[in-house]
This record gives C-alpha cells, structure tokens and sequence, in this order.
C-alpha cells in the first residue's frame, strides 16, 4: 500500500476515495495514493460522510473527535484530518486493517 499520508505538525493528513452503498464496510485498496474505503451507508444528508469518519476512528484506534473531514463533503474524493498521530503510526495502523 503506498498511501500519500502527509504529516502536518502533530497531525496527518489521509487522502481518501470513498465507496458509498456498497455491501459491507471495508478498506477496498489504494487509488493514486489514496485509501479506498467501502461503506455499506448511502451518500445521502451527510450520513456516508459521518460513517467514514467512525469507521477511520474504529481502526485506528482512536476518539472520533481526533479526525476531521477537512476536504471533499459531497466529493468521492476527500481529505481527512488524523490528530495527534504521526503518519508513519497511521499507515501502519490501516495496513494492519487491510491485511
């Protein structure tokens, strides 16, 4: 997996490709160096965007409120906010996820 996780200070920067309404929640892959992620909940009032956001917090290990959607709300393409954890903790973290 050869991610683009940018580190940013204290925080990170994950560049996401988002599947909304698909069969089951899963990280699919990497695209052009972004995590692919799949989510069973539709793109519909923000909701895709919230189960992303539980979902990041979930594997990773982390309080929700330590990740942000800082770019792409209605975009399959999005950058999220990863507080306090250095990239390199990030992309091992999501590569033990994904294997």
């Amino acid at each position: 997996m050869s991610l683009r996780v940018q580190q940013n200070g204290e925080d990170c920067l994950l560049p996401v490709r988002l599947h909304p309404g698909a069969r089951r929640n899963a990280i699919t892959g990497e695209h052009d160096g972004a995590l692919k992620i799949a989510l069973t909940t539709p793109p519909v009032d923000g909701k895709a965007n919230e189960a992303l956001l539980r979902y990041l917090a979930e594997i990773l290990g982390l309080p929700q409120n330590r990740i942000v959607l800082k770019s792409g709300q209605t975009s399959r393409s999005k950058m999220v906010l990863i507080r306090e954890m250095p990239a390199v903790e990030v992309t091992e973290r999501l590569r033990a996820a994904y294997t």
